[in-house]
């Protein structure tokens, strides 16, 4: 009797820490090479430096495998967030208009996307907006399902920062309430 008791509590260990691993991992998959799956500590620093050349829509495919939108490395690298506090792209002229998101920042908040679009999606009650500029790198995002974390913006007044966990990839948001 107590070696079945044994044998049943070490079967139970086992499949909870199965369990475990594959929620962990259809909760934070990604795609290979990319930074999917992984949250960044702390958003980025802000920029010091010669900002590049502005170009109309950039690639910041990096490495084979990488997306070509804005991401973030394993090592908190943050690609593409090299535009500087000038870049005309995230200019607005009535910075915080609708206030100051106050939700949580940073890995201890992951958030769940409601629905919507890139124009105006919703979690957790917070409605946001992707910049204009940004469209573009949000394509495969799934908006009534993924996971979203929020960081500030060093650079740019009035912006947020949305990182998707299941693509590694991020955008640019305005909270609108």
């Amino acid at each position: 009797m107590k070696k079945t008791i044994g044998v049943l509590a070490a079967l139970l260990f086992l499949f909870s820490v199965s369990g475990v691993a594959q929620r962990g991992g259809e909760a934070h998959g990604g795609s290979p090479g990319a930074s999917g799956g992984h949250i960044p500590e702390h958003g980025p620093a802000p920029f010091r430096g010669t900002a590049p050349a502005p170009t109309e829509h950039p690639n910041f495919a990096d490495q084979p495998g990488h997306p070509s939108a804005p991401h973030v490395h394993p090592n908190g690298e943050w690609i593409g967030h090299n535009s500087g506090p000038a870049d005309v792209h995230y200019h607005l002229d009535h910075p915080w208009e609708h206030g100051h998101f106050a939700g949580g920042f940073g890995p201890g908040h992951v958030w769940r996307l409601a629905g919507g679009g890139p124009n105006r999606f919703w979690f957790g009650g917070f409605y946001f907006s992707v910049a204009p500029y940004d469209l573009g790198f949000c394509d495969g995002w799934l908006w009534d399902s993924d996971q979203i974390v929020i960081y500030e913006d060093p650079d740019h007044v009035g912006w947020y920062l949305a990182y998707n966990v299941r693509l590694g990839t991020y955008v640019h948001v305005m909270y609108l309430g």
